[in-house]
């Protein structure tokens, strides 16, 4: 099939197509002009062209960060691109509880938690709290939902023995902590777990996060996996309508 003229890509800044990018990184070189030059110097082993480097912060011990500009003289091919994604109707909060009280009958229960020793609530908070995000309200507002926020910190073993205590429909985990792929192993031993334990597949599991997609989320071994910007309604549908199609 023949591919349409306008798939490639490029990034622009000033008119359409002229590749210009910024990018900023630290490096472990005294602020001045012989920072500037390495700074520069690198941008030019990135493939960028003409590269200019437009600030600089000197960070103390010999640390320096920088703010540069360059041009990318490559592009990206839009239909030659497929990725994984969240399949979703676009559901609304009346609809959501509609569709969870005439297919399903009952409030489902929702645990969702912070794990491992990350302690930034804020994602799970978004999803969670009755309060909500971006205009839309949390799972703890839905009617038909029993949200139990269990919070930060949470080890995986403990966040086990909530979801058998309360026999809970579905897990929801946080990781906004990703140094050295911390969150990968926090993922991985959380499925891990579930298996050991024998209720992996009595649950759904979803992650979510700044480095967390759809497609990472799988080959963990999660059902779903959602970005930074998901809201509550994102959620919310995709485990309902994953829990009826599961009967």
């Amino acid at each position: 099939m023949e591919r349409s003229k306008n798939s490639k890509v490029r990034p622009y800044g000033d008119k359409h197509g002229d590749g210009k990018v910024q990018t900023s990184f630290t490096l472990p070189v005294e602020c001045g002009p012989k920072g500037r030059e390495a700074a520069r110097r690198l941008l030019g082993q990135m493939g960028l062209e003409n590269p200019q480097v437009y600030h600089m912060k000197d960070l103390g011990e010999g640390y320096t960060f920088f703010i540069a500009y360059g041009e990318f003289g490559g592009t990206v091919d839009l239909s030659r691109i497929e990725v994984a994604a969240v399949q979703s109707q676009g559901m609304d909060y009346k609809e959501i509880n509609a569709f969870i009280r005439r297919k399903i009958g009952r409030k489902i229960v929702v645990l969702g938690a912070c794990t491992g020793t990350d302690a930034h609530s804020v994602g799970i908070d978004a999803i969670m709290n009755m309060k909500g995000y971006a205009g839309e309200y949390g799972l703890e507002r839905y009617p038909m939902v029993e949200a139990v926020n269990l919070g930060m910190q949470v080890r995986n073993e403990d966040l086990i023995a909530e979801a058998i205590e309360r026999d809970a429909d579905a897990l929801l985990v946080s990781q906004v902590v990703t140094q050295n792929d911390v969150h990968i192993r926090n993922l991985s031993e959380l499925i891990d777990m579930l298996e050991a334990e024998g209720i992996r597949d009595e649950l759904v599991v979803v992650c979510g996060g700044p480095r967390i997609n759809h497609e990472l989320a799988l080959e963990l071994g999660f059902d779903a996996g959602f970005g930074p910007g998901a809201t509550a309604r994102d959620v919310g549908e995709y485990v309902a309508r994953e829990l009826v199609s599961r009967g």
